[in-house]
């Protein structure tokens, strides 16, 4: 049994989230710890996020809290998550005790979970939609453990799209997707190289087909070939029922990757689920 993290920004409950939660459940039982993120005050956002910027070393770390962190929104998401994790036969927990900034918080929840769930279309919604990304990237920059990003509306993944580039990071994302998630392994997997246009086949390609093909019995190689800054999200926005499986995501290499835009890009767009994890 998994235990997942499921972060809610408080006003906003993520039903794209809590129905990956439910699915999983029905293939394998998890343990579902609900976090409830209170209520941030936009108005003194910015002001907070440059005071705290060189400490930090990110603008939007550290979102300021309102007073009331029991709100009524905050309490009715509660009661939502509560009723349907009862409805549906999920064990849960709920955390509301956030008496600091958030993303320290979240930090150290992710410690003690194996993987966390944000819904990546309303993670703060309410900053002005190029902020709530970059506090999106905060967010991955501070967990301890990998995360889903989930869209709100997506077909459940019958296929895993395995990003590819030769690194270490790209490879410690495929083991970890598989040691968390082996109920989906035995989907259709595409390993996907995904980075060099030039090379003529994939790196170490023996040693990694050798790995991989130990915990995805349904593989297939496939090098794009297209520019994958340009084309790559186009490309696998077309894959009804994908799931993106990425690495390269360590907190030295976090922002270098997002400047590659094409993982950003399949984020940005809503379309599928998108797996990432960092050492």
């Amino acid at each position: 049994m998994k235990k997942i993290l499921l972060v809610f920004d408080g006003t906003n409950f993520s039903h794209g989230c809590f129905e990956f939660v439910k699915r999983l459940n029905e293939l394998a039982p998890v343990l579902v710890t609900g976090v409830f993120t209170p209520q941030v005050d936009y108005a003194n956002l910015w002001s907070y996020a440059s005071a705290a910027a060189p400490a930090y070393g990110a603008g939007a770390s550290f979102i300021p809290l309102v007073e009331d962190e029991e709100s009524e929104v905050v309490s009715e998401n509660i009661r939502l998550f509560e009723s349907l994790c009862q409805r549906n036969g999920i064990r849960y927990r709920v955390h509301t005790d956030f008496t600091d900034f958030v993303l320290p918080e979240i930090k150290k929840e992710s410690r003690f979970a194996d993987v966390v769930l944000i819904g990546g279309e309303l993670f703060y919604k309410g900053i002005a939609s190029a902020n709530q990304f970059e506090y999106l990237k905060d967010a991955l920059h501070v967990t301890e453990s990998p995360v889903l990003i989930i869209p709100e509306h997506y077909d459940f993944p019958d296929t895993n799209i395995l990003a590819y580039d030769g690194t270490d990071d790209s490879v410690y994302a495929i083991k970890q997707f598989a040691y968390i998630f082996p109920e989906l392994t035995a989907n259709n997997t595409l390993l996907v190289f995904a980075e060099d246009e030039a090379a003529k086949d994939f790196p170490s390609k023996d040693q990694v087909v050798e790995l991989v093909t130990q915990h995805y019995p349904n593989l297939e190689l496939y090098k794009l070939e297209v520019d994958p800054k340009k084309y790559f999200s186009t490309w696998i926005n077309e894959r009804k029922g994908a799931m993106l499986v990425s690495g390269s995501f360590n907190r030295s290499a976090l922002s270098q990757v997002f400047k590659k835009s094409f993982v950003a890009d399949v984020i940005i767009d809503h379309k599928l689920p998108v797996f990432i994890a960092h050492k």
